[in-house]
């Protein structure tokens, strides 16, 4: 019964780890690139929206979190900013501090985004059944959660060290306990 959702793959349809991680990527990147291209954002931005969604980072805890250099979180600030999606808050208990937070068109669009990726990837998990859907989800959450740990990053915090907001429902991008991480 091959193409059924009970159709287990036969050994020599079995990828390897690195060859099954990799066409994974590409596919989940494929559909991340197709959702953030109608809003004509980069895959970048839609990180970076996926990322304030929960939080309000500095300037330098989004860098980490993005994994780029400062002039690099520099320059994709302002391009944002520019959109009218994220703004510069100063911190009030740290002057020298700047954190970065949505703005309400950069909240709805980070919403509008997330709900649809999260379709696209429901849908896209329908060709697997319930029980290899939930195995896969726990795998995967699992190893990305050991992967942030040992980066220093708890994926499930929200606010910020310096300073917290009302923490809103992880969605896209960033994690969430039912959601994907990063």
């Amino acid at each position: 019964m091959a193409g059924t959702a009970s159709a287990r793959p036969a050994a020599r349809e079995t990828l390897s780890p690195a060859d099954g991680l990799a066409q994974l990527s590409f596919l989940i990147y494929g559909i991340l690139e197709r959702r953030a291209r109608e809003h004509d954002l980069s895959i970048i931005q839609t990180r970076l929206l996926g990322v304030l969604r929960d939080r309000r980072p500095t300037m330098n805890e989004l860098a980490r979190l993005l994994d780029l250099d400062k002039s690099s979180i520099t320059g994709l600030i302002d391009r944002a900013e520019r959109r009218g999606l994220v703004m510069r808050v100063p911190s009030t208990t740290d002057r020298r501090s700047v954190l970065v937070s949505l703005t309400d068109r950069g909240r709805s669009l980070a919403s509008e985004g997330a709900a649809r990726f999260k379709a696209d990837v429901s849908l896209l998990l329908e060709r697997l059944p319930r029980e290899d859907r939930d195995a896969l989800s726990g795998l995967v959450s699992r190893l990305l959660v050991a992967d942030a740990a040992a980066h220093e990053i708890d994926l499930f915090a929200t606010g910020s060290s310096v300073e917290a907001e009302a923490p809103h429902a992880p969605l896209g991008p960033t994690a969430s306990r039912e959601e994907s991480p990063r």
